[in-house]
């Protein structure tokens, strides 16, 4: 029978530290050829007002990713996102896990920002600037001290209260959005935005942006002067249809992150870089089977 991992599981199997460079293993599989990966599929549902989506993807695993956003729920004391991840052997089909998804997109599109910044940010770099106040906000934090060592960190929100709850209990400042970003070597937004909160004047020579919110081909957090800038995407084909942040301001894509880790395009890290991640069914699929292993490896030795 499939094992069915829950949030527990996920928390117990699942540390930044292997994660981190699984993501980077994903990034360069996908792209030198070695994943199929279709685009997301996006249903509406309407009402109450909605969308599911779908997300396949086969490497060394085979998965499936589901996604389902009801932002009514807000008003209900219910999770806006739900996420499933199922796992089937590559070589049979035969069904292996049903894992639960919630923590393991927050963790994977954090781990990912970092190989990013690892790659792409001053080795020296010290000043984060963080746009966003939520579990986004906070896994980046986490993931990002691993890659790189801040002595000042700065939050902005929409919501003054939320950004400094996040700074008293994260060990950041709160701002205003250009206040955090002038000077900064890192720039993270992780904001439900749908016009641009990040300007590319605010932006220092040199600093390394990981844009991760906005998903829809109709929503931006940059504006066009700082998508003016060196720019990678995980997904080329992803980030041409579903990147509002690509397709509004016609930015021209230097490369996919994982053609640059490979050494087949110069990084170009001495110039101001953005990284635009949408999140990739592969990184799912490929954290979802380090838990799963774990959980088998830990049941074998037990019995």
């Amino acid at each position: 029978m499939p094992l069915v991992l829950d949030d527990t599981a996920v928390r117990r199997h699942l540390h930044l530290a292997d994660l981190i460079p699984a993501m980077e293993k994903a990034l360069i599989d996908y792209s030198e050829g070695r994943i199929q990966q279709p685009l997301r599929c996006r249903i509406a549902v309407d009402p109450p007002g909605g969308y599911f989506f779908s997300m396949p993807a086969l490497g060394e695993a085979l998965g499936l990713k589901t996604v389902s956003y009801h932002p009514s729920n807000a008003s209900r004391g219910l999770p806006t996102h739900r996420a499933t991840i199922y796992l089937s052997d590559a070589d049979t089909g035969q069904p292996l896990a049903e894992v639960d998804g919630q923590r393991i997109t927050e963790m994977r599109t954090a781990a990912v920002s970092a190989v990013a910044t690892r790659l792409l940010a001053a080795p020296n770099a010290e000043v984060l600037a963080i746009l966003g106040s939520g579990v986004q906000a906070r896994s980046h934090l986490q993931a990002l001290r691993l890659v790189r060592q801040f002595r000042d960190v700065r939050v902005w929100s929409p919501t003054r209260e939320h950004a400094e709850r996040f700074a008293r209990e994260m060990g950041a400042r709160a701002t205003s959005a250009e206040d955090a970003v002038r000077g900064a070597d890192v720039v993270v937004t992780v904001t439900n935005a749908r016009v641009p909160v990040l300007r590319g004047s605010w932006l220092k020579p040199g600093c390394h942006v990981n844009a991760v919110g906005a998903p829809r081909p109709d929503w931006r957090e940059l504006d066009d002067d700082a998508m003016s800038n060196v720019v990678f995407v995980d997904s080329r084909a992803g980030a041409t249809n579903e990147s509002g942040d690509i397709v509004l301001s016609r930015a021209a894509i230097h490369a996919e992150l994982g053609e640059a880790l490979a050494g087949k395009v110069p990084c170009r890290a001495h110039e101001t870089t953005v990284f635009k991640s949408l999140g990739m069914a592969i990184e799912d699929v490929s954290a979802a089977m380090i838990v799963y292993r774990a959980t088998v490896a830990e049941r074998d030795h037990a019995s």
